[in-house]
């Protein structure tokens, strides 16, 4: 709940002033707080279940062999990755070779572990199979 209202801050003080210095009705600064703590609930869902995801992930695979480079962006895209993964960007977020980059997106993609996106060519990307 703390980190909640300090991301709401700047509504927390305003709510606070003008309960203060109003008539002292203290029901819109409760409206506010049971508010802020019903999004403090929906994000602390959220985390959870992202968290749930990412250990059922890593249950499912567990006995499956992953080099760091593989672990390192698997761990990434589970954490939401933003944008599109190509060859390109594991290279670069890898610190590897473009043909390892390739290499290991391949091995996962025969795995069902990633996944390749429609378009291709040029602008070949690549997705978690959720499981």
């Amino acid at each position: 709940m703390s980190a909640q209202i300090r991301l709401e801050r700047g509504d927390s003080y305003a709510i606070l002033e003008r309960t203060q210095r109003g008539s002292l009705d203290v029901i819109p600064w409760m409206q506010w707080l049971l508010g802020s703590l019903n999004r403090a609930f929906a994000g602390a869902e959220a985390v959870l279940a992202s968290v749930l995801e990412k250990a059922r992930f890593w249950d499912v695979h567990a006995g499956e062999p992953f080099n760091d480079c593989q672990r390192k962006l698997v761990n990434r895209l589970l954490d939401g990755f933003e944008g599109k993964l190509t060859s390109s960007k594991w290279a670069r977020l890898a610190k590897c070779s473009q043909d390892t980059a390739h290499r290991d997106i391949l091995d996962l993609v025969d795995r069902t572990i990633l996944t390749k996106n429609p378009a291709g060519g040029r602008s070949t990307s690549y997705a978690l199979v959720r499981q």
